[in-house]
C-alpha cells in the first residue's frame, strides 16, 4: 500500500471516527446546526453593519482519478433498482466515489478495473455478525483458555473471508472489547484487510441473563461474569456510558433469554421495562443506537415501547410488534440463518448442551415464518445472519432464505445494501454507488435480480477504494 493511500485511509477513518463516535449521525446534525446559526449570526451582522459584499466562491478542485473501475451491469442505486450498461467509476486516493459516467473511460495515470463482462453492484451490509469467534465443539474451553490477542488474531482471519464473500461492512454485536475495537481500527487505518466494522464491544445483559456468564463453576463464572452486565435502571444507564466511553459505535442488549446461552431460563424478557428505557435514554442522549436481542414477544414489544431502533431475531413477533415496528420506524435484523444453523446442530449428537439444544429445538422451525409475517406487515428489514453462530463466509446463505420468507430477490439486496445503511444511519456514504460514497462494490457473473444464488458466488470486491486480494 502506498503512503499517499494509507495517509487517506488514515484521514477516512478520523472522519469515520467523528462521525460514530457521534452517533450515526445525531451529533453530525447538530454540529451542522450550530454552524448554520453561526453562520447565519455572522451574517446578519455583517449586513447590519452595511459591510456585505458579493464574493466569487473559491474554486474547487475536482479529485484526481487514482482507480477506474468498468461495469459491464451496474446497480448503482438499489432502491430503483435500475441497472445501467457499460459504466465507467471513478475513485479517489480516498476510496470514494467520484462519478458515475456512461462508457468506459481511462484516465491517464489511473488503474483501469475491468469488470465489463459482470454485474456490479455496491458492497454488501451484514448488520449482525460476532467477526472474532465462531461456533465450534471446544468454544467453551477456549473462553477460557485463549487471550485477547488471540481471538483479535482469529478476527483478521474471519474478517478476511467475511469481505472476500463481498460483504463490506459489518456491524459486530457482542465480543471483546479490546480485540474487536483494535481489530475495527486495523482496518480503517488499512493495516489489515477485513470489511469496515460498527462495533458495540460487549452486549448489556441483565445479571444472570443472555450475555453474561452461564454454566462454569462458581469461582470461574466470577471470572466470567460480564463487566457490563447491569440490574436496576441506574445501573444499566451505568453500563450504557461504559461501553460509549470504552469505544462502542453501537449499544447492543440482550432484551430476552438467547438459544446458546447455557442456562434453561427460556427466551422471554429479562430486562425490565424500567430497564429498557433507561438503556435506551442513556444510549440516545450520547448519541447511540440501541439494538435488542430479542426472541420472547414480551421483550420484543418491551424493547420497541423503549424505543429500541432495531430488534435483532425477533423469532415471536405478533401483530402488536408489527405495529410498533411501523409506528416507530424501527429495523427487523431476523438472523433467519443463525435459527436454521442452531437448529441443524441441534441434530448433531453432543453440538450443543442440553439447555441449547431445546432452545434451538423450538427457535429454529419458527425462523422464516416469522420473516415471512413481518415482511407481509411492512416491517423495515435490514440484512443481518449473526455469523459467528454460522460460518463467517456463508453470510449470502441468508438472501437465499429471505427469499423463500417471500422476498423478491430485488427486496432482498435493497435488505443488504439501502435498508441496512439507513438502520446504521450511514445512507449517505453506504449501500449505493454514487458520487461521494465510499466505492465499496462487488461483482457476480449473472444477475441477481434474477438469481439470488449469485450472491453466494461473488467474483470480485472493492472495498473503500481498494481491489481486495480474495486468494
Amino acid at each position: 500500500m502506498t503512503r499517499q493511500r494509507l495517509k487517506a485511509l488514515t484521514q477516512e477513518r478520523e472522519r469515520e471516527i467523528v462521525w460514530q463516535g457521534e452517533g450515526f449521525g445525531r451529533v453530525k446534525a447538530m454540529r451542522i446546526g450550530i454552524a448554520a446559526a453561526a453562520l447565519a449570526v455572522g451574517s446578519a451582522a455583517i449586513w447590519a453593519n452595511g459591510l456585505a459584499v458579493a464574493q466569487d466562491a473559491p474554486a474547487v478542485e475536482t479529485p484526481a482519478v487514482q482507480t477506474v473501475v468498468h461495469a459491464g451491469r451496474l446497480l448503482a442505486d438499489p432502491a430503483t433498482g435500475r441497472v445501467l450498461t457499460n459504466q465507467s467509476l471513478p475513485i479517489d486516493a480516498a476510496g470514494r466515489i467520484i462519478a458515475v459516467e456512461a462508457g468506459f473511460a481511462s484516465p491517464e495515470g489511473a488503474e483501469v478495473i475491468d469488470q465489463s463482462t459482470r454485474f456490479v453492484l455496491p458492497g454488501l451490509i451484514d448488520s449482525h455478525v460476532h467477526i472474532l469467534t465462531e461456533s465450534s465443539p471446544s468454544g467453551r474451553l477456549e473462553s477460557v483458555t485463549r487471550s485477547t490477542s488471540f481471538a483479535a488474531l482469529r478476527g483478521v482471519h474471519y474478517a478476511e473471508r467475511t469481505l472476500a464473500a463481498g460483504f463490506t461492512t459489518v456491524v459486530d454485536l457482542g465480543g471483546e472489547q479490546e480485540a474487536i475495537f483494535a481489530l475495527r481500527d486495523a482496518i480503517a487505518q488499512g493495516l489489515v484487510d477485513g470489511p469496515r466494522i460498527i462495533a458495540a464491544g460487549r452486549s448489556i445483559s441483565p445479571h444472570g441473563g443472555h450475555g453474561d456468564a452461564q454454566g462454569f463453576r462458581p469461582e470461574v463464572m466470577a471470572v466470567m461474569r460480564s463487566p457490563s452486565a447491569c440490574s436496576g435502571a441506574d445501573d444499566c444507564r451505568r453500563a450504557v456510558r461504559d461501553a460509549v466511553q470504552a469505544g462502542a459505535d453501537v449499544i447492543k442488549i440482550a432484551a430476552t433469554g438467547g438459544v446458546l446461552s447455557d442456562t434453561a431460563a427460556g427466551l422471554g424478557q429479562q430486562l425490565s421495562d424500567a430497564e429498557l428505557e433507561a438503556i435506551v435514554d442513556a444510549a440516545h442522549s450520547m448519541g447511540r443506537r440501541v439494538v435488542a436481542h430479542a426472541h420472547g414477544v414480551e421483550g420484543i414489544n418491551a424493547a420497541l415501547r423503549a424505543g429500541v431502533d432495531g430488534i435483532e431475531h425477533g423469532t415471536y413477533l405478533d401483530d402488536e410488534s408489527i405495529r410498533l415496528f411501523r409506528r416507530n420506524g424501527a429495523y427487523l435484523v431476523p438472523t433467519v440463518l443463525a435459527g436454521v444453523t442452531v437448529y441443524e446442530r441441534a441434530q448433531i449428537p453432543g453440538a450443543l448442551t442440553p439447555a441449547q439444544r431445546l432452545k434451538a429445538l423450538e427457535v429454529g422451525p419458527l425462523m422464516v415464518d416469522m420473516l415471512r409475517r413481518a415482511h407481509a406487515g411492512g416491517v423495515q428489514v435490514a440484512f443481518g445472519t449473526d455469523s459467528g453462530v454460522s460460518a463467517h463466509g456463508d453470510n449470502a446463505r441468508e438472501f437465499e432464505l429471505m427469499v423463500e420468507a417471500g422476498f423478491t430477490p430485488m427486496q432482498a439486496i435493497q435488505a443488504a445494501t439501502v435498508n441496512a445503511a439507513a438502520h446504521l444511519g450511514m445512507e449517505d456514504r453506504l449501500g449505493r454507488l454514487a458520487p461521494g460514497y465510499a466505492a465499496d462494490m462487488i461483482a457476480v457473473d449473472g444477475d441477481p435480480r434474477e438469481d439470488i444464488a449469485q450472491l453466494r458466488a461473488v467474483r470480485w470486491v472493492m472495498a473503500r477504494g481498494e481491489a481486495v486480494d480474495r486468494d
